[in-house]
């Protein structure tokens, strides 16, 4: 199920929280219920990815993006992820959720989160995505502009470089 009454939080709050430029990094604090555990008493692998579409929710209402969303009629996409796991998050436990835009190219942004317990990263995830206007992927300097960032456009770290020409070069669709 999906986290509802977290959404509806967010949706409240992070209008009123402080603005994020592109540079910024949004955090979130959140605690493990015991709804967002699997069979083995931890957060869900699943549930890691749904907490971060949160995430990046709250980057969004932090930095004007979601505004623009609705007087312009655009929407939002993922295009492909990537996770690591490294440290289990239990029930009741507290944690930090840390959204980051770390660039973007004509296409995708990309976003770097992870989930912190005290001095552990518990997970990380890379994510592409994309800002749409009727079913259509917009480019990233159409979004920037609006945003009032046009010339922002940090280098990729080589890693993330890497990753795009990794996940290019797999075929699409996939062989059987």
């Amino acid at each position: 199920m999906y986290p509802l009454v977290r959404l509806a939080r967010i949706a409240l709050f992070s209008p009123r929280r402080p603005t994020l430029g592109p540079d910024d990094t949004g955090t979130l604090d959140m605690i493990v219920w015991p709804w967002d555990c699997d069979v083995f008493i931890e957060m869900n692998n699943g549930r890691h990815l749904t907490l971060y579409d949160l995430g990046r929710f709250d980057y969004g209402a932090r930095c004007g993006l979601l505004p623009l969303l609705r007087t312009k009629g655009w929407g939002l996409v993922v295009a492909g992820s990537t996770i690591r796991y490294r440290k289990r998050l239990l029930p009741f436990q507290r944690y930090r959720l840390h959204t980051r835009l770390i660039g973007r190219d004509d296409r995708w942004f990309y976003f770097v989160q992870k989930m912190v317990r005290g001095a552990d990263t518990c997970s990380s995830g890379l994510v592409r995505t994309a800002v749409t206007k009727q079913g259509r992927i917009l480019p990233t300097q159409e979004v920037a502009e609006a945003l009032k960032y046009p010339d922002w456009r940090p280098a990729l770290p080589p890693w993330v470089q890497a990753w795009i020409d990794a996940d290019d070069s797999r075929p699409w669709p996939p062989e059987e």
